[in-house]
């Protein structure tokens, strides 16, 4: 976005980056519900379909949100490595096999997608093996892990200079944006994914 004298202007998204549908077996989110609590909610309009090892959800869930302008779903799929939980956003297709860590990165460095350590010191995690993968970026604000499993992944994330972000990991409607990032960035996919590598992130805990 542009002023009138031709200079850039910031702009800022809200998101939330790791939600589960019913496409993931342990979530109760239809797709149409997740466009309906963006279209509700008063200023976070982006999130990310990131469902357990599937991408079954990203198209319904885009073709759902392509009748509002404001409104923008991100695909994605969170994967089980051999190691922990990886996030991918930018993707409508699973990587191939095996799901190691390191691999998963790659294939998403080679598709331009981010990748990202999940929830790193929660079950399912990868602990301290994530300082070994060159990912994009740690999840380092999960809504479904303890503070001190927050503040772990906020300090490794520090130490291996690297962006941190925030998701719901929502798993019902309830749990929703309870977390959410404020991206500096324009309201598309490639804007959105250039910002998070390059740090113009801030993670957020909603206010009940």
């Amino acid at each position: 976005m542009y002023n009138n004298v031709g200079e850039r202007m910031s702009t800022v998204v809200f998101a939330d980056l790791h939600i589960h549908t019913v496409y993931s077996s342990d979530s109760l989110i239809q797709p149409k519900h997740l466009v309906d609590m963006l279209v509700a909610h008063n200023f976070i309009k982006v999130a990310a379909v990131t469902d357990h090892d599937s991408v079954r959800a990203c198209k319904a869930t885009i073709a759902l949100a392509s009748a509002y302008s404001d409104i923008l779903i991100i695909p994605g799929v969170e994967i089980s490595t051999t190691a922990g939980d990886m996030i991918i956003l930018g993707t409508e297709e699973l990587p191939p096999k095996p799901w190691s860590p390191q691999e998963v990165s790659d294939y998403a460095k080679s598709i331009d997608a981010v990748s990202i350590i999940a929830h790193p010191y929660r079950i399912y995690g990868m602990g301290d093996i994530a300082r070994t993968i060159k990912a994009d970026a740690i999840e380092i604000l999960n809504g479904n892990s303890t503070a001190a499993a927050n503040q772990q992944a906020k300090q490794m994330a520090k130490e291996e200079k690297l962006p941190g972000t925030a998701g719901s990991d929502a798993h019902q409607i309830s749990e929703l944006f309870n977390v959410y990032n404020q991206i500096q960035t324009d309201l598309n996919i490639d804007s959105i994914l250039h910002a998070i590598r390059k740090g113009l992130i801030t993670t957020k805990n909603s206010e009940k």
